[in-house]
């Protein structure tokens, strides 16, 4: 038998959600909230947000949704997560946590994994309102949103857009105007350098306080 739906109400709904075809993969965001989570410590794999690099046209980040119809919670055997019913935000347990990863297994949209050190899950938590990694990003791709349909309309968006780009980019190749790709190369690698530097101010300035 099916396990009823675990709807939720909350007083308001923001996740992180990303504009694919400004994502370039650069792992900025998961750098910062490994920082900004970890005790300062730079380990993409204890990031809240995941970037997944489906090719290099396609790039995107991965952070929980909230959802109101959590299948993670719902998929918890030892009922160790909860929502806060302010926002939505997960709230794990870590006492009742065994990793079993049935939750992240559930999630539709890679939003929760476990912490690879201390066993349990770890999910967004929106950084208490002004989340880090949108704010570190170069590319701005990323942005509060408040529902599913905007998230999926960029989604969308960018994968109608993979015709014309591998098309233009095929030109480009074609006719060596290799000034034109290295150019665009550089203002990005001047973007995310630029963004590298704030987080190291950033982190200096963490530990002298």
């Amino acid at each position: 038998m099916a396990k009823e739906a675990h709807i939720t109400k909350f007083d308001s709904r923001e996740f992180v959600a990303v504009d694919p075809s400004k994502c370039n993969g650069c792992g900025i965001c998961e750098y910062v909230c490994s920082l900004e989570k970890s005790e300062g410590q730079w380990n993409p794999l204890t990031s809240r947000i995941r970037v997944l690099r489906l090719n290099p046209l396609l790039n995107v980040a991965m952070a929980c949704r909230f959802c109101k119809d959590a299948r993670c919670v719902r998929a918890c055997p030892e009922k160790a997560l909860v929502q806060s019913g302010a926002n939505g935000v997960l709230i794990v347990d870590e006492r009742k946590c065994k990793g079993c990863d049935w939750c992240v297994q559930a999630c539709p949209h890679g939003g929760i994994a476990l912490h690879p050190d201390k066993g349990f899950v770890v999910a967004c938590d929106l950084c208490g309102g002004e989340p880090k990694c949108i704010g570190f990003c170069p590319e701005e791709a990323l942005e509060l949103v408040s529902d599913d349909d905007a998230a999926d309309g960029m989604w969308n968006a960018a994968i109608e857009k993979l015709p014309s780009e591998i098309e233009r980019l095929a030109n480009v190749v074609r006719k060596r105007e290799w000034s034109r790709i290295l150019a665009e190369a550089e203002e990005r690698a001047l973007r995310t350098s630029g963004k590298l530097e704030e987080i190291k101010r950033r982190e200096h300035s963490v530990k002298k306080g």
